[in-house]
């Protein structure tokens, strides 16, 4: 056998002799029955969020809770343990504050970004990677340098190689085989190729006009709010606008609308052109093929960080990092009563089952907005507001360990996302592999793949995933990985599902502008003092006198980016405040 014998041909290898084996197999014993597969519903548990309506009923008609079993007291209190609640309780220690209280529903943290296991393998519940953030997210960029996964070596800054995504990044199963890339180019039409050419040129202009940023705030910040230019893409869906530049190619849409779902939670029909436009501008932009490599495509332009747990390493390594705030998970917030005096927070403790209270000076609001208006007392209309503006796309993450690597059709490598052209499951995005990251990938170990499905376009997305039982879902997603995989269910030994039913909120057409107008009328003239001297300038945040909010849903999206600045200049603002 050839001493350089490539990567290629040792997966090709390892997909013949499973081939092989499938076949052997065949002659011994019945085919697996998709019923066989064992599973279930696992992650999120969604159930609590229902079983306090009882609660809420009760505040609701003006009656009072019963006496809490316990009172606990902090300098300030952080509802919600997702990325913008961890990155608050970071920002108060950075301030010198000393026992905040971090509080979650769920029984880790981490919000969207929650890390699991299958059968003993790490991978994803959620959020799967993290772009490498430009200059515009420097509060990220700062706790990444902090993590030690960003360093500066002879004047340039560099990311740690284990955790930057491994080659191969991408791939696209389209005609029957696997194609480097996502954006579909081999035998295209040359009118196909002039179609993403026009795209790249429209993505410039609309960057010209007006600079897109992540986070988006920071445009809010320079220009004093929402530039012209982006209110009237915000207006209009990007479907109608891409029809308005006669952007009609099946292909180019097809991506576009698959890249919206993934960031978004749902299509072109349903974000605005500013979502769509904001995809891109904000980041690597969009990259059309050029005639000197036929393959070269959009990811060529952007490096992304990933971890075989997804987001959930970074949401574990916040959390741990945490040395002087009370992390207290299983705690659902009830009510907030904002007065003179302080803040009294009600929660349910899910492990001791009892109602309790905490007293603070300041809280910080990290819930979900409709989560927000629903437990404030008196609720300020700005929230109420966008509580009732925004809409959000349900989710699902199938977690599936298989025992050895699928055979493979021909084509491209295989790679850490593994996405199919218009996948027969409704909002289907593919899978990553949780073993991408491994070194020692060419050997035939277990590993998990990690489907994705966004239901922000079903018509009843949320009551499906509410009601719909685990064998559901396993069919439909089996079915449309058998495609490229047909011998999934004899390697697959465990499917477990995490649900969020509002995983994301949609940017609809409108959402910017009202956002960035409520945005604006919190001036941020103060500087906060942080323990190691620095002087930071915040940023416009939504607040009362004894409430911060921070959560994306004040963005109209959720990335990473969004919830941690927003978390960081809230927790900022709590520390002036005690």
């Amino acid at each position: 056998m050839r001493a350089d014998l490539k990567r290629r041909d040792w997966l090709g290898l390892a997909a013949a002799s499973a081939l092989g084996a499938a076949g052997l197999a065949g002659c011994k014993q019945p085919a697996p029955r998709l019923e066989d597969l064992p599973g279930g519903f696992s992650g999120v548990a969604l159930e609590r969020g229902h079983g306090l309506r009882p609660f809420w009923q009760r505040l609701a008609q003006g009656l009072e809770l019963p006496a809490p079993a316990v009172v606990h007291r902090a300098p300030v209190v952080i509802a919600g343990g997702g990325m913008a609640g961890l990155a608050a309780a970071r920002a108060l220690e950075l301030a010198g504050v000393q026992g905040a209280a971090l509080l979650d529903t769920q029984a880790a943290m981490g919000g969207n970004s929650q890390a699991g296991q299958v059968k003993g393998i790490a991978c994803p519940l959620g959020a799967h990677y993290l772009p490498v953030p430009g200059d515009d997210a420097h509060e990220v960029q700062d706790w990444l340098e902090e993590l030690g996964v960003r360093q500066r070596f002879a004047g340039r800054w560099r990311y740690d190689e284990r955790y930057l995504c491994h080659s191969p990044q991408e791939r696209l199963y389209w005609q029957g085989g696997w194609h480097e890339g996502l954006l579909p180019v081999q035998g295209v039409s040359q009118r196909t190729l002039e179609q993403y050419a026009l795209f790249e040129k429209q993505v410039e202009a609309a960057s010209r006009a007006a600079a897109f940023a992540m986070p988006s705030i920071r445009v809010w910040q320079r220009e004093a709010g929402l530039p012209a230019s982006h209110a009237v893409l915000d207006a209009q869906r990007f479907d109608q606008w891409l029809a308005e530049q006669g952007l009609d190619d099946e292909r180019l849409l097809w991506y576009l609308d698959y890249s919206c779902r993934d960031d978004f939670g749902a299509g072109l029909s349903r974000v605005s052109a500013w979502a769509g436009i904001h995809y891109f501008a904000s980041r690597h932009g969009f990259h059309a093929p050029r005639p000197q490599s036929e393959h070269e495509s959009e990811a060529d332009g952007e490096q992304v960080l990933t971890w075989p747990q997804g987001n959930g390493w970074l949401s574990q390594q916040l959390a741990a990092g945490l040395k002087a705030t009370q992390l207290q998970t299983d705690c659902s917030v009830l009510a907030v009563t904002e007065d003179a005096g302080g803040v009294q927070i009600e929660v349910y403790h899910h492990g001791r089952q009892q109602h309790e209270r905490w007293l603070a000076r300041h809280c910080v609001v990290a819930l979900p907005s409709f989560v927000a208006a629903r437990v404030l007392r008196n609720a300020p209309d700005f929230l109420r507001a966008v509580a009732a503006r925004l809409d959000w796309a349900p989710w699902l993450v199938a977690n599936i360990h298989i025992d050895r690597p699928l055979a493979d059709y021909p084509g491209a490598e295989p790679a850490w996302d593994n996405v199919l052209y218009r996948d027969g499951n409704a909002g289907g995005l593919g899978y990553v592999d949780a073993g991408n990251q491994r070194l020692d990938r060419i050997r035939s170990q277990p590993t998990v793949l990690s489907y994705y499905q966004a239901l922000g376009d079903w018509a009843d997305g949320r009551r499906q995933l509410m009601q719909q039982p685990f064998a559901f879902w396993r069919e439909r997603i089996v079915n449309t990985l058998s495609e490229p995989h047909p011998d999934l269910l004899q390697h697959a030994t465990r499917m477990e599902i995490t649900r969020y039913g509002h995983a994301m909120a949609i940017p609809r057409p409108g959402d910017q502008r009202i956002l960035s107008e409520i945005a604006v009328k919190f001036s941020a003239s103060k500087r906060n003092l942080l323990l190691n001297g620095e002087r930071v300038q915040g940023l416009p945040t939504p607040a009362t006198a004894r409430l911060s909010f921070a959560h994306s849903d004040w963005a109209g999206y959720s990335v990473l980016e969004e919830a941690f600045t927003r978390g960081h200049h809230a927790g900022l603002i709590a520390a002036q405040g005690v």
